[in-house]
């Protein structure tokens, strides 16, 4: 009741006092509105966060607005004058060159460490002459330092090669060859002895057997070596782990033919990275997918995931293609049926587009 009657009475002084003497009283509630939202707000928010824009329009009024009504500003005068002297100063104020030499550009900077990276063995004064041949005066003492920064160390030490160096550098010479083991559904644990060329990723299932022995894994060599003569290929390094199964005469089979036998470092499975990987991929996509129930059946079973695995499985180090390709056939984009061939009685779904 009493909100009400208060609010009664302010509306008739209003209306008697301000709106009935002026013409455009519409224009003069607006007004009033906006002074009371403004009040209001002023109330609720301590301090305004202004964009630069603001500050610009509220600075530019203020050259305007005689200083008598500057408190219609929700900052003091003092501000405002401060905001009209920095757009002042900015107008009048010319950019500085910073001082010293130029900076290198940022081009020559990853030309430097590109030259470093692919290069190891030159130094800085090397690579500052490839680069003025490249058409680039850059003095030595840039590139050492750029090199530096970049954390390069010197080129004595940017050359040791490392095993994966090594393994790139030398990859369509090099086998692999390693074990791994299935445990069977009666608990039986079987060994699968395998070779895999590193540059092609291509995989040979030399033996499946429960009992290695030396004279096995020997064997297993003679038939490999075999196969490499008849199919006219020839390789220069075989890598293997120091496992007590490689006995003297799986050494000098691989002698008699041409073939340097490199051992990994003990305990260091990595150094033999390619032939690991193979074996989760053949557990992942195949063995520990299925109940193998013996030897032969995991033989069985090994022999057709290899032949999709080098026929038809895409490869990412291979631009997405298979080891060893049936055909290279270029099929159309559209117009064609998709066909699926089951592996292992669909485990794995091969496509290919009708002929």
């Amino acid at each position: 009741m009493i909100w009400s009657l208060m609010y009664t009475l302010a509306r008739r002084a209003v209306d008697l006092m301000v709106l009935r003497p002026r013409g455009d009283a519409t224009k003069d509630v607006e007004l009033l509105v906006l002074r009371h939202e403004v009040a209001v707000l002023r109330r609720q928010v301590v301090r305004p966060r202004l964009q630069p824009a603001d500050r610009v329009f509220l600075a530019a009024l203020s050259r305007v607005l005689p200083r008598e009504r500057w408190a219609a500003f929700f900052v003091t005068p003092a501000t405002v004058l401060r905001w009209h002297r920095g757009l002042v100063a900015r107008k009048w104020t010319y950019l500085h060159k910073r001082p010293g030499r130029p900076s290198t550009r940022a081009e020559i900077r990853r030309l430097i460490l590109e030259l470093a990276g692919q290069n190891p063995t030159w130094g800085h004064r090397r690579i500052q002459g490839e680069l003025v041949g490249l058409g680039f005066r850059v003095s030595p003492a840039t590139v050492w330092r750029i090199l530096r920064s970049a954390g390069a160390g010197p080129a004595p030490r940017r050359a040791e090669q490392s095993w994966t160096a090594f393994l790139r550098a030398q990859a369509a010479g090099i086998l692999a060859v390693d074990f791994f083991t299935v445990d069977t559904v009666w608990l039986w644990q079987v060994y699968v002895f395998f070779c895999l060329e590193v540059s092609t990723r291509r995989v040979h299932v030399l033996g499946v057997t429960r009992h290695p022995s030396g004279a096995w894994v020997t064997q297993c060599a003679r038939n490999l070596v075999a196969d490499l003569e008849e199919a006219g290929r020839s390789f220069r390094f075989l890598i293997r782990d120091r496992d007590a199964k490689y006995t003297g005469p799986f050494d000098a089979v691989l002698a008699d033919a041409g073939i340097e036998v490199i051992k990994t470092p003990p305990q260091a499975p990595r150094a033999n990275s390619y032939a690991e990987r193979w074996v989760g991929t053949a557990r992942r996509e195949c063995t520990d997918r299925l109940l193998i129930t013996g030897r032969r059946h995991l033989a069985v079973v090994l022999g057709e995931y290899v032949e999709h695995y080098n026929r038809h499985r895409p490869h990412q180090s291979l631009d997405q293609q298979p080891p060893h390709p049936l055909t290279s056939v270029t099929w159309p984009q559209t117009g064609s049926t998709i066909l699926c061939r089951h592996v292992l009685g669909g485990l794995i779904n091969e496509y290919e587009r009708a002929a």
